[in-house]
């Protein structure tokens, strides 16, 4: 029998459109496994030629599931163009509750809406049941949760950044509006609801994952580095700070690197099998500088969180390695709902602090020509950089989102459960296959900060022979 290629196209239950292909020898054993992105971004050239004030706005038009982290970061970036060293603090606070309201809501249609079916149901259940319908009929209380916890931080985002998708709020030197008392008013009395529900889904999380800790330890798991921004003292900071990297063992082999640096710490290698690009550190170098990002790779390396329910939960977490890092793939979940209650702490601080009714909006200083900036995006580390001519004009930009430092460990994680669930396995039934996406949807990949498809979005699977010729195809949805 010829070798065989089995396609995963699209992977289902993530933001955007990727393939898995998977090549088969004769006696079914993998050979080989990746993910490849088939969008192609283009918006570094976009941009080129526009005025710098246009650019928060612009940029967030490469996704609508993640607008508010680009605003926030071309933002941030631009602050440094128009010379605002330090915002006032109607203007820093305002764009925090922004940035937590984002990652809650973004944070809630993962967790509730894209991860749960495998959750609740097992990763073999019938498909027709795996998927959010079936959670709604069958856990209707969770599903209004996941809902509600979503319209929630939404709202958040249209009282701050003046709508829930693509909004204007952060502008160079600032933001363009406070929050009004009636603003603030409308949102409080729900925050009580929102903390118990963020405590609920962080229990679902820490439970799944010790209860099956046998299984998920090691479901697409291996050891890695980790990176993310931190404050001054080494805490979590969603919003604003320094890159720190830790390798697998605990050992930090970056800290407190300014963003304005990163050129000299991280490169960038191209793969002509994806249109994504693969980070890594040049001082280790592409083979063993690659990193991860996102809620996992936060808690590792933070060593403490400022809010005092999730700071208890990542203390019980790390609990489980000893305090060194943890490289459970799958534990990107029981993380992220670590974070979930995180932002929803933050959020009620914030709604409760007077700053957010204050006047004093804008700032700016010496006008400078180039500037970079970093933020914790909900998927991970988020990297603007510009230059902008004596014209206002853009004349270069290049963005690393968070979904492109995971591609290396997402590829990694691909590799790992086909050859642990696929290789060898002489019937490869559609539970398999989900195994593959449920590796996948772990690091709740952007693959959409490129294009958006209309329509529906069956899943293909073809057999194909070494000479190219279709074997059996099956179809799903």
């Amino acid at each position: 029998m010829a070798d065989k290629r089995i396609h995963i196209h699209p992977v289902t239950r993530v933001e955007g459109h990727g393939k898995v292909s998977i090549d088969l020898d004769e006696d079914n054993n993998v050979k080989q496994a990746r993910l490849h992105v088939v969008e192609f971004r283009g918006f570094e050239r976009f941009i080129q030629g526009r005025p710098y004030w246009e650019v928060p706005v612009l940029v967030q038009r490469l996704c609508g599931i993640c607008p508010v982290s680009h605003h926030l970061c071309a933002a941030k970036a631009m602050d440094g163009i128009v010379g605002a060293t330090t915002l006032t603090p109607t203007a820093e606070k305002m764009r925090r509750l922004m940035h937590y309201g984002q990652t809650f809501q973004s944070h809630a249609l993962h967790f509730f809406h894209l991860s749960s079916p495998d959750i609740l149901f097992g990763f073999d259940a019938d498909p027709a049941i795996r998927n959010v319908l079936g959670v709604a009929q069958e856990y209707p209380e969770l599903a209004v949760q996941g809902i509600t916890m979503r319209a929630y931080g939404q709202e958040i985002i249209r009282l701050t950044a003046g709508k829930k998708i693509h909004g204007t709020g952060a502008i160079p030197g600032g933001i363009n509006k406070n929050l009004s008392i009636a603003e603030r008013d409308s949102l409080l009395p729900d925050i009580e609801q929102m903390l118990e529900w963020s405590r609920s889904a962080l229990q679902i999380a820490k439970d799944y994952t010790v209860e099956n800790l046998e299984m998920l330890a090691p479901f697409g798991s291996f050891d890695s580095n980790h990176a993310g921004i931190v404050d001054a003292n080494g805490g979590m900071d969603l919003y604003d700070g320094k890159f720190r990297v830790r390798d697998a063992a605990g050992n930090t082999l970056l800290d407190q690197m300014d963003p304005s640096d990163y050129v000299e710490h991280i490169a960038e290698e191209v793969r002509p099998w994806s249109y994504m690009k693969f980070p890594f550190l040049k001082a280790v170098g592409p083979a063993d500088g690659w990193y991860r990002v996102g809620p996992l790779a936060r808690v590792n390396v933070s060593d403490s969180i400022d809010t005092p329910e999730a700071e208890a939960a990542r203390a019980e977490f790390m609990s489980v390695t000893d305090g060194k890092p943890n490289n459970i793939s799958m534990a990107y979940h029981w993380t992220r709902m670590i974070e979930l209650l995180h932002s929803c702490e933050k959020i009620k601080e914030l709604l409760n602090d007077p700053d957010l009714q204050g006047t004093d909006l804008v700032v700016k200083g010496e006008r400078r020509e180039e500037s970079v900036a970093v933020i914790e995006a909900p998927r991970g580390s988020l990297w603007h950089h510009y230059r902008v001519n004596d014209r206002d004009e853009v004349v270069m930009a290049n963005l690393i989102v968070s979904t492109t430092q995971n591609n290396e460990p997402m590829n990694r994680a691909v590799a790992k459960v086909a050859q642990d669930y696929i290789s060898g396995v002489p019937e490869i039934t559609e539970g398999l296959l989900n195994h593959v996406e449920v590796a996948i949807r772990a690091y709740d990949p952007c693959l959409s900060c490129a294009t958006h498809a209309l329509g529906q979005m069956p899943l293909t699977v073809e057999l194909i022979d070494a000479a190219g010729n279709v074997i059996e195809t099956r179809h799903k949805g």
